[in-house]
């Protein structure tokens, strides 16, 4: 076939085909631009390094928190991956260490749903380790069923609330010896759709999974402004974000429906990878333009505004007080 009547054809298809293809190129330029858009947006400070210092990681064995420890261990940091279970824990370690050559990455126990794990877990920190940095509380469960903690607290509350809030104490006097300090807790927008409902904080009445998730998520938020204000004048300062939509292990009980994973074989394309939902919670714990702000609320590394609720400071003052009754801590 000669060039010329090759180029006929093509034009004849073209021509023919020309309203499918404009609608093709249409389509595809949108998605590039949702794709670009649900990336959000980076952190692209890479300079400031982390050497002696050492970073605490709740549930880095996978997903924002597993991105997050490769990051500041490529900053110099010792990182500690605080992980439920052992085995992927130190897979995990052993993925970090290869990537970034820091071998300082360590691996220990702790089941945020079991009170007496946390307090055995900050002990071993507070008697072993000189310093503590950083803290990120990043570990979390999202709308499962109805189950509750070795102590009897409802999964969600327990695991995303009282168990970092628990550690959080616990830690305080390593993280003032080691200030300047951070904490940073990872929120979720879902904060925005929650109520602390004091008169049934473990939802045995009328338990709604969602409910509870957005309920432990606002939790969050007021439990990060509140320790800010206790924390004033110590030079640690606290910071809770929203990481984005992220495809990760966390919506594993969600994904159980059929209909979750039919609209996730559309969107998930289409929404952060774990690397990219990891970047404002390195804004947090790095960026020292942050150095003098505590107690905030962040969402693609920039100061957002958090929910009217979660602006309250009777609720957080209240919500403060229940915790350390419930977890049988009182200052």
């Amino acid at each position: 076939m000669e060039y010329t009547e090759v180029m006929e054809i093509v034009q004849t298809f073209l021509l023919d085909h020309k309203v499918a293809l404009s609608i093709a190129v249409g389509v595809g330029v949108t998605l590039i631009c949702v794709r670009r858009y649900a990336a959000g947006v980076r952190y692209t400070n890479t300079t400031t390094r982390l050497d002696g210092k050492h970073v605490i990681i709740t549930g880095a064995n996978a997903g924002i928190g597993k991105e997050t420890a490769i990051d500041l261990a490529n900053r110099g940091a010792k990182v500690t991956l605080a992980c439920r279970d052992m085995k992927r824990a130190q897979d995990a370690a052993d993925d970090i260490k290869q990537i970034t050559g820091n071998q300082n990455i360590i691996v220990k126990q702790l089941n945020l749903a079991s009170l007496k794990s946390v307090r055995s877990f900050a002990e071993d920190i507070n008697k072993n380790e000189k310093r503590l940095d950083i803290l990120i509380n990043n570990a979390g469960i999202m709308r499962c069923p109805y189950w509750k903690t070795d102590d009897g607290f409802e999964m969600q509350f327990g695991v995303n609330h009282l168990g970092h809030f628990l550690l959080t104490n616990l830690l305080l006097d390593k993280l003032k010896m080691s200030a300047p300090s951070r904490v940073v807790t990872v929120s979720s927008l879902a904060h925005t759709r929650g109520k602390m409902n004091f008169d049934d904080l473990n939802q045995e009445k009328n338990y709604d999974s969602g409910d509870a998730y957005s309920q432990s998520k606002l939790a969050n938020v007021l439990f990060s402004s509140e320790l800010a204000k206790k924390l004033q004048g110590t030079g640690v300062t606290t910071y809770s974000l929203h990481p984005g939509v992220i495809n990760t292990e966390l919506s594993r009980h969600v994904a159980q429906s059929i209909g979750w994973r039919m609209l996730l074989s559309v969107v998930g394309p289409l929404i952060k990878t774990p690397n990219e939902g990891a970047q404002t919670t390195l804004y947090c714990a790095v960026d020292e333009s942050l150095s003098g702000e505590t107690g905030k609320y962040y969402s693609d590394c920039a100061k957002k505004t958090p929910s009217k609720e979660a602006l309250n400071d009777e609720i957080a003052k209240r919500l403060w007080g229940i915790s350390e009754k419930m977890v049988g801590r009182k200052h």
